[in-house]
């Protein structure tokens, strides 16, 4: 039986995303994840977009909600310019060798690279710094989450994974178990070694929120992209500002509500915006109302798309249909491989 890497010879090199369905999106996501990926997905690369629901169960436990919250997420992706005729767009459940994969390769996969996994380490930390026992409340869905992530990409057989730097470990892992699989293995099915990128968006500036901090779901300050453009406004106003008279220059760069217009509007209105702000004359409340007229004329479109999509029967749920159907079908070839170079079947 051929490897992996004979194939991957004569095709374009996949790339893999998954997103998890973990509460509204927000600016922070549109500018931080969504479009950088959905850039990388018109590029070069094969393109897949997952929307990873069983990985939410490690905390979500209402079903209404999760149920919501996966609809919401797949939707946003596609309002905000994913082509579902140009990538593979599925939900993970629709994938369920997945979890055939994921014993698999747990077997194989050492104890202490699970210790390691930073989400597990931070929880058991926090519960020592309460002097709690360690791992209270720890469940073994987080604790097993770095393999059902692993298996995620390896399944799919990519090469690269776009994600932040505090997620690039989970790829590292990934690679590591490839590895293990394919010493063992290697003669008779080879999984493709996949490699972390990181796109340069998430490697310099963040987008502050409403305190002035990283804009969070963690610190709940952020900016939710599909408010109406009353309520949009409002939160806007809320960002704080100093005490600088309208009539004295002002420090950009010192400014949230700068930043996130920076990251909103062309570049000759940021140019202009920079420019009178030095000279002094214009207020923060102008700015904000500045960047309340840049945010709705932006995410306008992209609010009356969303709300098409999350009807009942939109074209959301024949996107998901489609994928799912070729997924499975890249999965099943996968997982045939993988329990003839093991031994079963």
């Amino acid at each position: 039986m051929s490897s992996a890497g004979d194939g991957a010879q004569a095709t374009r090199k996949t790339s893999l995303t998954g997103i998890k369905p973990t509460g509204e999106p927000h600016l922070g996501n549109l500018i931080g994840a969504i479009e950088p990926a959905i850039e990388m997905a018109a590029g070069d690369y094969e393109s897949l977009y997952f929307i990873a629901d069983y990985h939410a169960l490690t905390t979500a436990r209402d079903p209404e909600l999760l149920a919501q919250w996966t609809r919401s997420v797949a939707a946003t992706w596609l309002a905000a310019g994913l082509d579902p005729q140009r990538t593979v767009f599925y939900r993970q459940s629709d994938v369920p060798e997945t979890f055939e994969l994921t014993w698999v390769l747990s077997c194989i996969t050492g104890k202490g690279l699970m210790n390691r996994a930073h989400a597990y380490k931070a929880a058991r930390d926090a519960n020592v710094a309460a002097g709690e026992d360690p791992d209270a409340g720890i469940n073994m869905g987080l604790y097993n989450y770095p393999i059902l992530m692993a298996v995620d990409i390896l399944i799919m057989e990519a090469h690269a994974v776009p994600v932040g730097r505090d997620q690039a470990q989970h790829v590292e892992i990934a690679a590591d178990i490839a590895g293990s699989f394919n010493h063992l293995y290697g003669s008779r099915y080879r999984f493709v070694v996949p490699e972390a990128v990181i796109p340069p968006e998430t490697t310099g500036h963040t987008l502050p929120g409403l305190d002035g901090r990283k804009m969070s779901k963690s610190y709940d300050n952020y900016i939710p992209l599909f408010l109406p453009a009353s309520k949009l406004r409002k939160l806007v106003r809320r960002i704080p500002t100093d005490s600088t008279p309208v009539e004295a220059p002002k420090d950009p760069d010192s400014s949230a509500v700068f930043q996130i217009l920076a990251q909103f509007a062309s570049d000759d209105v940021v140019a202009d915006t920079r420019a009178r702000l030095e000279a002094g004359g214009v207020g923060w409340g102008d700015l904000k109302n500045q960047l309340a007229d840049v945010l709705e004329e932006r995410l306008a479109p992209m609010r009356e798309r969303y709300e098409a999509l999350m009807e009942p029967g939109s074209e959301l749920d024949d996107a998901l249909a489609k994928g799912g159907e070729i997924a499975r079908e890249r999965a099943s070839r996968v997982l045939r491989s993988v329990r003839h170079a093991v031994g079963i079947g």
